[in-house]
């Protein structure tokens, strides 16, 4: 610990930490007027004794004396103690802080105290995940897809050939403990749009070629340069730098391309056209032997909790799923598996998709019995948006679906838009999925036990 930081100006301890010193000598004091009382080795009529009746107040009854100087002394020291936990707490109170001392404190060990979740997928449902968990733990990891080519994202895997970044920034800012001000720069894009340089075009942008780029995606980029191109080091740093509850991770170091065929046999490539496509048959991802991050490996070997999901079927849950080392990891956890499927059909991808369709295609593109959960909403009375093109997920579960796997049913959706999940609610919906657990995930932590 710099102590010398700690007495810089404008830190607010050094005061309370005088009033605690004060306290303190009044406490001591206290206990010297008890030993004097008890030896009485003072000599008659000396001015010790004087000075020693004073400061004792002697001329107050015995039992008195002590009591006002031990309950002053008291005082102080609780005052200053707690004056100086305030000032240490202060930049984590909320803007106007006004959020109890006590009450921080409790929230803080709660959240120490919640289960080793990791999140897995991308886009908003993954954003959305991580506003609602971060209440209720500090032991958060978001892996997230490397797979955008599009936008900003894009624009800058182009330029720079780093892995997308516009996922990693949304779920960053999610997890962000920080000044809203601050959260709502690293959102900032700049006015206009970010096209991809033409092959030959200079890697450095222009100023006018700003356009579209938003603020945290750059900033990803610039920590990853001063870190000698080490991507997985850049977002270590950007989680430093926000002060992120938890911690996010990419899925790989890597660029991913994203792949389908369609169920007519055509060819789409890219993840922001896969988006807009229909009737897909299958995805699968470029380069087929693309190296895992480690510290994704890491979080799910440690995970209590597995959550894929909220997100785009194809072009967010899949390209991370599909990368090799993933699914085998999720698969050799102990760890509560869920998988947490969208509110709402999406336009192109998943038109006219139900419940089950959602599973069953998740289920054949990995390995059986990947997920022992899947938690579904149930509330169909939400708002819907104008010009909503898609529709509510219907609830088919067909008997033995995917393996057996279990359902959990909650409302989870936003009540003012039906398109999207509430986070509080889908948080509260996921802990309690935890509380419950399931036989299987009960089972594979009984033989690891025993072995």
């Amino acid at each position: 610990m710099n102590l010398r930081r700690w007495l810089l100006p404008g830190i607010g301890v050094k005061r309370w930490l005088l009033v605690i010193f004060g306290g303190l000598l009044l406490l001591s004091l206290g206990t010297a007027h008890v030993i004097r009382q008890v030896s009485r080795d003072a000599e008659p009529g000396s001015w010790a004794e004087g000075v020693i009746n004073l400061i004792t107040l002697q001329a107050l009854p015995y039992a008195l004396r002590g009591l006002i100087v031990g309950l002053a002394g008291s005082v102080l020291v609780g005052l200053g103690a707690y004056r100086v936990l305030r000032a240490v707490t202060e930049p984590f109170r909320g803007k106007d802080g006004s959020q109890p001392l006590i009450e921080l404190i409790y929230q803080s060990r709660q959240r120490a105290r919640g289960p080793r979740i990791v999140a897995i997928g991308g886009g908003t449902g993954m954003s959305t995940l991580l506003r609602g968990l971060k209440v209720h733990t500090g032991n958060l990891t978001a892996v997230v897809s490397v797979a955008d080519d599009g936008g900003s994202s894009g624009a800058l895997r182009e330029q720079l050939g780093i892995p997308p970044v516009g996922d990693i920034r949304n779920c960053v800012a999610a997890l962000a403990d920080a000044e809203p001000m601050m959260t709502g720069l690293l959102q900032y894009r700049f006015p206009g749009e970010a096209e991809e340089p033409a092959p030959g075009d200079p890697v450095h942008a222009a100023p006018g070629e700003l356009g579209g780029h938003a603020i945290g995606n750059l900033l990803i980029a610039a920590l990853t340069d001063l870190e000698g191109g080490d991507f997985e080091e850049g977002v270590r740093q950007m989680n430093r730098v926000l002060a992120v509850r938890g911690r996010v991770v990419p899925v790989s170091a890597t660029p991913i391309t994203l792949h389908a065929r369609l169920r007519n046999g055509d060819l789409v490539d890219g993840q922001s056209r896969i988006a807009h496509t229909g009737l897909i048959e299958e995805v699968w991802i470029t380069p087929a032997e693309v190296a895992p991050s480690g510290d994704a490996l890491a979080a799910i070997a440690e995970a209590e909790v597995i959550v894929v999901g909220p997100g785009s079927l194809y072009t967010s849950l899949l390209p991370s799923l599909l990368v090799p080392g993933i699914q085998q990891a999720i698969a050799a956890s102990r760890a509560l598996r869920i998988y947490v499927c969208n509110v709402a059909t999406q336009a192109g991808e998943t038109a006219g998709y139900d419940l089950a369709d959602h599973v069953e295609a998740l289920a054949a593109h990995t390995l059986p019995g990947l997920f022992d959960i899947v938690l579904a909403n149930n509330q169909f009375e939400s708002r819907v948006p104008e010009a909503w093109h898609a529709e509510p997920v219907k609830l088919r579960w067909p008997p033995g679906i995917a393996g057996g796997l279990q359902l959990a049913l909650d409302d989870v959706v936003d009540g003012a838009n039906a398109h999207h999940h509430d986070p509080a609610r889908l948080a509260g919906a996921v802990m309690r999925v935890i509380d419950r657990g399931s036989p299987a995930a009960a089972r594979r932590m009984g033989d690891a036990r025993s072995a």
